[in-house]
């Protein structure tokens, strides 16, 4: 982790903190038909979370060449969390989108969104997590208590912290949330407006490079080492009336991020090539702790997969903390046939 600190802590820190709208430029779009002479489909897929490097792998996809070989123009747009994710692909203006596999639970059963199946996973443990900095006096969940923890209001890492509080022992009325951009966050942490904030555990390098101090980071996966992390969504509507077009696009996407997890800085480098406001190395380091979330002892060598068991554990985690309003099912947030199989 040092190692990887020292690496990105000469990165640039304005760049370090802004999300750019991307552009769709890349060696899919550059024309409209494939190898095979056959028009591409035109696709709007949604990133997680802005462009940062966990969500390089997309971008990959589309410089490399498989999406296109799979007969897609796809064009990338940053996505603002899983609730807004869930929304545009809902309604229509995106036919792909990545989100937190427990933020999407949540929604569905507290009836904030439905309509939407998750078709593969992108990591099979969750990364959500609260970083701090050395200095604020927190090691363990119990140190949050009396603390200033910011985040997006519809941030999964937030909408998840009382069920993370219950099974961690922590009294989270004593934990006090405010609003944050996702773009400034790192900017809140650095200047000392809060103790910690909410974020994937693979902002470390990020987060070390704009407050210049070694992260402290609580990763929810700790108490809750059943639940996924994001995972690709398209609407219920796409996938019962093209099934077929859902398989070759997240075959496409899977078949970027493997290449990004065995190619780092290359990623790196394409994502760079695409969203001038990257780090490089920021966004390499992201991409290799990211790596030991993409596969599991459960999933083996396969990625993408999703597995019923797991989600209904997933689902009883949540129920047992009092977190959902009303009881659901894997089948009602999974499409389960089109999910790659172990």
């Amino acid at each position: 982790m040092k190692r990887l600190t020292r690496t990105v802590a000469a990165a640039a820190l304005a760049a370090a903190l802004t999300l750019v709208s991307a552009c769709s430029s890349g060696s899919d779009s550059s024309d409209a038909k494939g190898g095979g002479g056959t028009a591409l489909e035109k696709v709007t897929y949604l990133t997680s979370f802005g462009n940062f490097g966990r969500d390089s792998y997309a971008w990959v996809a589309k410089d490399k060449g498989f999406f296109k070989e799979a007969g897609f123009d796809v064009e990338i747009k940053p996505g603002q969390g899983t609730g807004a994710v869930i929304q545009t692909v809902v309604g229509g203006q995106a036919n792909f989108g990545v989100i937190d596999l427990t933020g999407g639970l949540l929604q569905v059963g507290n009836g904030q969104a439905k309509d939407f199946v998750a078709v593969a996973a992108i990591q099979q443990r969750t990364m959500a997590a609260i970083v701090s900095v050395e200095g604020k006096n927190i090691a363990s969940p119990k140190d949050l208590e009396g603390k200033k923890l910011a985040d997006a209001p519809g941030s999964v890492v937030r909408n998840l912290f009382p069920t993370y509080a219950k099974l961690a022992g922590v009294d989270a009325a004593k934990v006090t949330w405010v609003n944050g951009e996702p773009a400034t966050l790192m900017g809140t942490l650095a200047s000392g407006q809060v103790d910690g904030i909410g974020q994937f555990v693979v902002g470390q390098p990020t987060v070390a490079a704009v407050t210049k101090k070694t992260p402290v980071v609580l990763p929810y996966s700790n108490v809750m080492q059943d639940l996924y992390g994001n995972a690709l969504i398209t609407s219920s509507k796409t996938a019962k009336e093209k099934p077929e077009m859902v398989k070759r696009f997240t075959a496409a996407l899977l078949k970027g991020l493997e290449y990004s997890l065995a190619n780092p800085q290359e990623a790196a480098d394409i994502l760079k090539k695409n969203v001038d406001a990257t780090v490089p190395a920021a966004a390499a380091a992201e991409l290799q702790l990211m790596a030991g979330y993409v596969r599991s002892s459960n999933s083996g060598t396969a990625i993408g997969t999703l597995d019923s068991g797991r989600v209904a554990k997933a689902i009883a985690i949540l129920q047992g903390a009092g977190s959902l309003k009303q009881n659901i099912t894997p089948d009602q947030v999974i499409d389960f046939n089109l999910a790659p199989k172990a």
